[in-house]
């Protein structure tokens, strides 16, 4: 822990002024895995114990929890909004990327999947279900402090752990806790990590030990 925090602190000095608020992000390469076996790989919803660090977008696509979804998340799309959107391939596309995490009222999924599931499929944010009669507050407050941990195609998982402004025990923290989750899901756990780097958005990357 102390070592990443120190690693954290040089770069942080090194790095250059930036007018905008830069990312920690962090790096993990794997190594003698078969990519194209199922059981080596995985996509995994985690929730980083000391947060983003940003601003995370919500979008809730809902019907009868509408009203509720409204209070918590960044935008509410209606359920009579979902076809014409489907229709506008260039707004879906936009909302694509602006927006990080998509929840989808479950009664609603079958129509979100038919007029959204090109654009959103295609980039890994198809809504996630939410139950009926369930309260929509703590899918949107988990997905605030969440990020996907990926290993398909390419060895290597890409990930956000923080921001430039969080203390650097803070962004230590969130490392060490998706270096462990990236342990638990590999099959040899650590002897499958080739290297671990992290790096400020427009910083030099840092090689950091097993951690």
């Amino acid at each position: 822990m102390k070592d990443i925090v120190s690693k954290i602190k040089d770069a942080t000095k090194e790095a250059k002024p930036r007018k905008f608020r830069q990312s920690w992000d962090l790096s993990i390469s794997v190594k003698g895995l078969d990519l194209k076996k199922p059981e080596n790989r995985f996509k995994l919803d985690f929730m980083l114990p000391e947060g983003r660090g940003k601003d995370i977008r919500v979008c809730v696509i809902a019907d009868q929890m509408a009203a509720e979804a409204k209070k918590h998340a960044d935008l509410v799309i209606s359920k009579e909004e979902i076809e014409p959107l489907g229709k506008d391939r260039k707004k879906l596309k936009r909302l694509a990327s602006e927006y990080d995490w998509f929840f989808g009222e479950a009664t609603l999924m079958a129509q979100i999947g038919k007029s959204f599931g090109v654009v959103l499929g295609t980039r890994g944010k198809m809504p996630k279900p939410v139950p009926p009669k369930v309260s929509i507050a703590p899918f949107v407050a988990r997905a605030r402090k969440s990020a996907m941990l990926v290993l398909k195609e390419t060895p290597v998982i890409h990930v956000s752990v923080g921001s430039d402004d969080m203390e650097p025990e803070k962004i230590a923290a969130n490392v060490q806790a998706v270096y462990k989750a990236v342990v638990e899901k590999l099959p040899k756990g650590s002897n499958s990590i080739k290297s671990v780097f992290l790096k400020l958005t427009m910083g030099k990357p840092v090689r950091l030990g097993v951690v």
